[in-house]
């Protein structure tokens, strides 16, 4: 796939399936998981999950021209109801998204101003990385799909540079281990290192 191809393409049923993978990891993590550290510097489980709600409802804010950071950084849950949670933020941001016409309208977050679609590819790089996060630190299958993670790599590749990255929520780039799969990859970019929460056998 060209990367102008990759960016030209309607990204809504790749965040669908990236949320359904969120949503089956929210789902598998244990109540004694949630004080557990995460790849995600300064989160337990506990509010990893949290966050990865909010970056639905900030998505949510930004696609609806309100200000994304009236959202807490880190929602809560009742009883630690996090897949309740998840699934709430979830249908407020196909409230938004789900409309053909916002995927070529400009919309503005706190990083710039860029057409919808953009947007919503960041979300894709949120729930795909994020879940991997909560996947390696709770013991659960951190690869995603192969096709729906590459496609996600392949534009974050063009929409989030190297260097320098001033501006952007992200660390600088991780380079990969040889036999990374495309989600460890992915988070790799974004400045997660694999090291510890990736096991490898070693000779």
């Amino acid at each position: 796939m060209g990367s102008v191809t990759a960016m030209q393409q309607d990204p809504r049923p790749l965040v669908r399936a990236a949320l359904d993978r969120a949503r089956r990891i929210v789902g598998g993590v244990r109540a004694d998981q949630l004080t557990a550290p995460t790849p995600c510097p300064g989160f337990d489980v506990r509010a990893l999950a949290g966050h990865l709600a909010s970056t639905l409802e900030r998505s949510a804010a930004i696609g609806a021209g309100r200000d994304p950071l009236t959202v807490p950084e880190s929602l809560t849950a009742p009883d630690d109801d996090w897949p309740a949670v998840l699934e709430t933020a979830a249908e407020h941001y196909w409230q938004v998204w789900d409309d053909d016409a916002l995927l070529d309208r400009p919309v503005t977050a706190p990083w710039g101003t860029f057409p919808g679609r953009v947007a919503m590819f960041v979300q894709l790089d949120e729930l795909l990385v994020h879940g991997w996060d909560l996947a390696v630190a709770t013991g659960q299958d951190a690869e995603a799909d192969p096709a729906l993670a590459e496609a996600a790599l392949e534009v974050m590749r063009i929409a989030l540079p190297e260097s320098p990255r001033e501006g952007f929520p992200f660390y600088p780039p991780v380079p990969p281990a040889p036999d990374a799969g495309p989600t460890e990859r992915l988070a790799n970019w974004v400045g997660r290192a694999s090291e510890p929460w990736v096991r490898r056998d070693r000779t």
